[in-house]
């Protein structure tokens, strides 16, 4: 049994904050949902902050069967949003890379999402927002989440 169990009010708390953050996601999906749809979204965002991936490493993440990221895939491509290159460490796998334009697509998103998180962050004082910093950055690393996969600064969206 956890000695510092979780209490209802930082439940409570996490659940407000997650409508928070679920709202400006959904605000920065808006405009390019007529594009690409969140799951193909996340793929891309993927491959923007870890490089190159697999058919496979797309399938696990997003926890689907190969053959359905292979048709989220094969769309992305199809929007000439990805492309599928030879791996020239093994050429039995495929690497899945962004195009220009998918770049600019996550790039477009990702600097909508962080002016939005600004907007809210601007009205806190800067010992809460350096505090709010380190909690979730905290929280992040035990989701699991790598602070290694950030977007990378090429995108102009890197802090």
């Amino acid at each position: 049994m956890d000695e510092h169990p979780v209490s209802t009010a930082q439940i409570d708390a996490m659940m407000r904050a997650s409508r928070v953050l679920l709202s400006v996601i959904a605000k920065s999906l808006a405009e390019v949902d007529n594009i690409v749809t969140p799951s193909q979204l996340r793929v891309l965002v993927m491959i923007a902050s870890r490089g190159p991936q697999t058919l496979t490493a797309v399938a696990e993440d997003l926890g689907v069967h190969p053959s359905n990221a292979t048709r989220l895939c094969d769309r992305l491509v199809a929007a000439k949003l990805m492309r599928r290159d030879n791996n020239p460490q093994d050429r039995r796998f495929l690497q899945l890379r962004l195009t220009e334009q998918g770049l600019d697509l996550v790039s477009t998103v990702m600097v909508r999402r962080r002016a939005a998180l600004a907007a809210v962050l601007s009205r806190m004082t800067p010992d809460e927002r350096h505090y709010l910093e380190q909690v979730m950055s905290s929280f992040a690393l035990a989701a699991g989440e790598d602070p290694a996969e950030a977007m990378p600064a090429a995108l102009g969206i890197a802090p």
